[in-house]
């Protein structure tokens, strides 16, 4: 798809402007217009960050192969990321060079750092051990290294001429390590995620290649160099694309549709505008559409949604990026969505995310946005939806809110969840997916599902004497078949395959069924040689009387247990 546009390139690139819609010029005058409680907000956010730059010994980043822990180092890091944004928020919106000095304090730390990638990240063959401490003279591009190039030429961009008035040495030498650690690289080092034949992709690939690009079209170089890279994040970004189903469905889950789905959209977003004759069709293709409109039917109650694999319950509201993309490819139920969330929370990219040109792009659309448009915005009728591709249910009435998922253990951020369910009433949690705990050294390696969050035992599933499901591409669900009326939405599906042999497991169906303005049913028929004992994940502790199981009166929910045995 990428691939096939870049042979319509043109011979002169178009500038990049980061505010898009707006144009640069545009951008600074209607962030002067920003509404009270936005620009006050990035104000304090800056001023709440004042005090000293967190340091960053080389014996915290020893921490993880030595121990496996992440958050030592990954903590300070992050926090000057943060630190270094707030000052150039406030600094844009207040234009009174109060924070430039930290600014450049931030900028000169970023520099001297002796690897931008992450401890867990530092390797250059996928799935291989990490190297101890960083290779100055061998960068890393990783994830973070990505977000830091972009992050620093985005401050090249917006501040050149006050760092140019000051020292033209701090351009110069943000140019140099830019050079030197993502454009380098990125020309002559090849990286699992920017991807080879059928090899599987992630969101690593749409994450890294949106800043690779970022970075590209925000520093001056040659105009063979930006083609060439450009033609590089076309192959990366068709490599990403190969590993979604054509309904659009993120495997990985909501927390990572934000950093692959939004992520493909600000890099198309990039491409069409310095090369539109080339890309702008892609907007229109419904593959691209169905992967933007992935998080609406995702979607729960206020801030929390369907969960599966790593992602968490509560993932945030949605912002300027989903509200973005939903414009671009003309979504009315993907703009309405967004634009009624982001205004439960307007400010919620503004303090903490670490990409600058996220926060940048949120201030723009702020300010951009009219407030007539912002006070009638309201949440649309969200319909009951089957994502194929990865066996996702998704189901609403009035009281009920239900997602089934069959699908395979061989996702990317698995868990071995084939057959669960999650389900709300009245927008509170009643059957639950936990998520899963904080990263560590073990969360990415061969002994992943010794993690009991990983395991099929505590995702509303059966267990056979002891006997989980096993992870792998090959324990999926078959027999899969959705219904999907007026009156009913239902999930059947064959879980035996999910299990290993010595499981002795026959046959477990399970139905799983919306029976609109009446109740949910789950319906587990079992033939084998083991017992099975079904664990159910509860949100609120229950209790048992004979044949019901009665969670607290605020939820007002009860379950029937109801076995059948070998039929």
């Amino acid at each position: 798809m990428f691939v096939e546009c870049t042979k319509a390139l043109p011979e002169r690139l178009q500038p990049f402007c980061p505010a898009w819609p707006l144009s640069g010029t545009e951008a600074k005058e209607t962030l002067g217009k920003l509404p009270g409680q936005f620009f006050n907000q990035l104000l304090e956010t800056a001023k709440k960050h004042e005090g000293e730059w967190p340091g960053l010994p080389a014996s915290r980043y020893l921490d993880f192969t030595r121990n496996g822990n992440r958050e030592r180092f990954e903590a300070p890091y992050m926090q000057r990321r943060r630190m270094l944004n707030a000052y150039a928020m406030a600094e844009l919106v207040s234009d009174k060079t109060t924070y430039l000095d930290s600014i450049i304090d931030g900028t000169m730390l970023l520099c001297e750092e002796s690897g931008w990638q992450l401890p867990a990240h530092n390797s250059y063959i996928r799935d291989t051990a990490c190297a101890p401490l960083p290779d100055p003279d061998r960068p890393v591009i990783d994830l973070f290294a990505a977000e830091t190039g972009a992050q620093l030429a985005m401050l090249l961009h917006l501040f050149g001429k006050q760092f140019d008035d000051i020292s033209p040495l701090i351009k110069g030498r943000i140019r140099s390590e830019l050079q030197k650690r993502i454009i380098e690289p990125y020309l002559n080092e090849h990286f699992w995620w920017m991807g080879n034949g059928d090899e599987p992709m992630c969101n690593w690939t749409a994450w890294c290649t949106q800043n690779i690009l970022l970075t590209s079209f925000l520093i001056p170089l040659e105009e063979d160099t930006r083609r060439t890279i450009m033609t590089k994040a076309a192959y990366s970004l068709d490599c990403f694309l190969k590993d979604y189903g054509q309904d659009g469905a993120c495997e990985e889950g909501v927390l990572y549709y934000r950093h692959a789905g939004l992520c493909l959209f600000n890099a198309l977003n990039i491409l069409t505008q310095v090369a539109p004759d080339a890309f702008s069709s892609l907007w229109n293709e419904p593959k691209i559409r169905n992967i933007a409109e992935f998080i609406v039917h995702m979607h729960v109650e206020d801030e929390r949604y369907f969960n599966f694999a790593d992602a968490p319950a509560k993932a945030g509201h949605c912002g300027a990026r989903e509200y973005l993309f939903g414009k671009a490819i003309r979504s009315d139920i993907l703009s309405t969505f967004a634009l009624f969330d982001w205004q439960q929370d307007p400010c919620a990219d503004l303090p903490d995310e670490i990409n600058l040109f996220y926060r940048y792009q949120t201030a723009c659309a702020l300010a951009n946005l009219s407030p007539d448009a912002a006070k009638q915005s309201t949440r649309p009728s969200i319909p009951d939806h089957f994502y194929q591709s990865i066996g996702l249910l998704t189901a609403r009435d009035d009281h009920f809110t239900l997602a089934a998922k069959a699908g395979d253990n061989g996702d990317s951020h698995n868990h071995n969840d084939v057959g669960s369910v999650t389900l709300y009433k009245d927008g509170k949690p009643v059957l639950i997916d936990l998520g899963v705990e904080t990263y560590t050294a073990k969360t990415f390696s061969p002994r992943r599902y010794e993690i009991w969050t990983m395991q099929s035992g505590y995702h509303n599933l059966p267990s056979f004497e002891g006997v989980d499901q096993q992870d792998g591409l090959r324990f999926a669900a078959r027999d899969v078949t959705a219904q999907l009326t007026d009156d009913l939405a239902s999930l059947s599906m064959e879980l035996a395959g999910a299990y290993p042999t010595h499981a002795g497991v026959e046959s477990y169906h399970r139905t799983v069924s919306l029976i609109k303005g009446q109740h949910i049913e789950i319906l587990d028929q079992f033939k084998g040689d083991k017992r099975p004992t079904l664990s159910l994940m509860l949100a609120i502790e229950p209790q048992i009387k004979g044949n019901l199981i009665i969670l607290d009166d605020v939820c007002n929910t009860w379950l029937r247990r109801r076995r059948i045995a070998n039929p």
